[in-house]
């Protein structure tokens, strides 16, 4: 379905029209129309695909009809988990209301970097993309005030929940009005979930989509069995053997993150890492990197990979499993999108066998896998 029918303004259809956005997603066709009525929204689907856009076309409509509000009082607030994805959110609301009639201004914030330079830019901010913790901070301070809110969203719901953010969430729910319109966007629909539902949301609409087989067909994934202390020469085997130039390596923790990137750099393979210990700049300036291609291996936790969201990325290696299934389709799922084929290479060690027997039984595929034995190592 074309982006025409579903009530955006002509002004958003031209700017979807210059970012070459032809045909709307699923989630986007339910949603699209439902916030333009100022309906509360569930929607359910995996990152990727396309619920940022989901919401931020129509509220950019939205405000296009309403009176901006001026000084320190927004009309919109998106909470979100991480900064990656703060960033990458206000870069949306920025792609398409930079142009438009009514300029719309949006802004993120978040933790790790200086609050000031963040309460001074506040002047004029319609749209505030913020993580809980460093939008606590701002309110306190008295640089933002919630009173004027009318559209409150939140993004990634289930991942803001599994880092503890209930007590945040539920202090900043406290200062905002009573009448406003909510959007609640999730990866799945966990109990936690479900109960802020039932809390927040005023007999929403309820958007499930269930995942696409066919996206997962797109993945070509292959497991190599290998004992944990080969798992790095492996991985330097394989990049250098298939002369892999862009590749996302998700590990458990940032220690490993560290040692794994540090490893590739000394056999040199450009890698950096990429963790919630780096310092914010450290983190933008890899993914920037990244991106664009002057590094060509990103070695990240689950956390920094919920901000990761790029086009056509070739490859995905997991170099030690997660805890949950859906972890591991979560990571997949960076490659093998817009219909453009992708890789997804696991590296499983013998502690690891029965954990990913489980993940490929709930994934309801199976895996080819190859022994390593027979590679020759040598000299990675």
């Amino acid at each position: 379905m074309s982006f025409t029918s579903l009530g955006l303004s002509t002004a958003l259809l031209k700017a979807l029209d210059k970012e070459q956005f032809t045909k709307a997603y699923p989630i986007q066709k339910e949603a699209i129309p439902a916030i333009i009525n100022k309906k509360d929204v569930l929607g359910i689907a995996k990152t990727g695909s396309g619920k940022t856009a989901g919401y931020v076309l129509p509220i950019l409509h939205n405000l296009q009809l309403a009176n901006e509000k001026k000084n320190r009082h927004i009309s919109v607030l998106v909470l979100v988990p991480t900064r990656e994805l703060a960033i990458q959110v206000q870069e949306v609301f920025f792609q398409f209301g930079n142009d438009l009639p009514s300029r719309v201004k949006s802004m993120a914030v978040y933790g790790g970097v200086s609050i000031n330079p963040q309460m001074m830019a506040m002047q004029g901010v319609s749209v505030l993309v913020a993580t809980p913790g460093r939008l606590i901070e701002l309110v306190e301070s008295k640089a933002v005030h919630l009173s004027s809110i009318d559209t409150l969203v939140l993004d990634e719901a289930d991942k803001m929940l599994n880092l503890g953010f209930k007590d945040e969430m539920n202090r900043i729910f406290g200062w905002l009005p009573s009448m406003r319109q909510n959007l609640l966007f999730s990866a799945t629909l966990s109990d936690d979930v479900n109960a802020i539902n039932q809390f927040l949301l005023s007999q929403p609409l309820v958007i499930k989509i269930e995942d696409d087989k066919d996206e997962l067909e797109l993945i070509d994934q292959l497991g190599y069995f290998v004992d944990e202390d080969k798992k790095g020469p492996l991985l330097r085997y394989l990049i250098k053997h298939n002369k892999w130039t862009q590749v996302l390596v998700f590990v458990s923790s940032t220690y490993k993150a560290d040692n794994v990137a540090d490893k590739l750099r000394k056999n040199g393979i450009n890698a950096s890492a990429m963790h919630s210990k780096k310092g914010q700049n450290a983190r933008l300036n890899a993914l920037y990197d990244f991106k664009e291609g002057s590094v060509n291996v990103l070695v990240a936790t689950d956390l920094l990979g919920r901000g990761i969201d790029i086009e056509q990325l070739p490859c995905v290696v997991n170099y030690e499993l997660p805890r949950s299934p859906k972890d591991y389709l979560h990571r997949i799922g960076r490659t093998g999108r817009a219909g453009t084929p992708g890789q997804a290479i696991s590296l499983i060690s013998p502690e690891e066998k029965d954990h990913f027997r489980v993940i490929q039984k709930k994934m309801g595929k199976w895996v080819t896998m190859v022994d390593s034995v027979n590679i020759d190592l040598k000299g990675f």
